[in-house]
């Protein structure tokens, strides 16, 4: 198993990731202030479940393809660019996304919505797996074991990003009736949040680097 002092160097490392803004974040807090904190808690756990798929990846050997491909990584950062810019405009075009005139009730629905396109934002991230290509062989030894090692880290990156990312999610969902009360307030979110959407996915469109 990993030894303990390599995970104590690993975590306030990868902390400062996990709090950087992202499309991940910016997802989780529009869910919950769309639809309350069951749908933000559904984003975040679909986020870490891409940090898993990741992880997985990395072990299997996939991120490094996507290092060493350029074709493969250009045509999934398109894919995840276009998604990102795709939520963003339907933000921008649907007045009725943060209305909370009446209380909201996160259907299973809801919840899977929220689940699923937090986890396609993630896992269309070619950015998100070249990082955990290039920044966990730090902290894993080229032993027998490095594949196990690799998954543990993967299992307390996902962890981390679950625990803040629901965090964001319950802090957004208490306030959200003081900037969702008034018409104003709801469009100015959401064309924050619409903007900010587009914004990431041009950026990832146009990002002529690999991490």
């Amino acid at each position: 198993m990993i030894d303990l002092p390599v995970v104590v160097a690993f975590v306030p490392a990868v902390m400062a990731v996990v709090v950087s803004p992202g499309p991940d974040s910016i997802y989780t807090v529009t869910r919950s202030l769309s639809e309350g904190r069951a749908a933000g808690v559904a984003a975040a756990v679909g986020t870490a479940t891409g940090v898993l798929v990741h992880a997985g990846a990395a072990v299997l050997g996939l991120s490094a393809l996507l290092r060493t491909t350029a074709e493969a990584y250009v045509l999934m950062k398109y894919v995840g660019a276009a998604y990102l810019v795709y939520l963003g405009v339907r933000l921008l075009r649907d007045d009725e996304t943060f209305e909370i005139d009446e209380p909201v009730e996160s259907g299973d629905g809801s919840l899977l919505d929220s689940y699923r396109k937090a986890l396609t934002i993630n896992v269309t991230n070619p950015q998100v797996a070249v990082f955990v290509l290039a920044f966990f062989p730090q902290f894993v030894p080229a032993t027998a074991d490095a594949a196990l090692q690799l998954s543990v880290l993967g299992a307390v990156y996902a962890g981390l990003s679950l625990a803040y990312l629901a965090a964001v999610a319950l802090f957004a969902d208490r306030v959200r009736h003081l900037l969702l009360d008034s018409a104003t307030g709801q469009r100015a979110v959401r064309y924050a949040s619409g903007s900010v959407l587009i914004g990431f996915g041009l950026k990832l469109a146009l990002d002529e680097g690999r991490i």
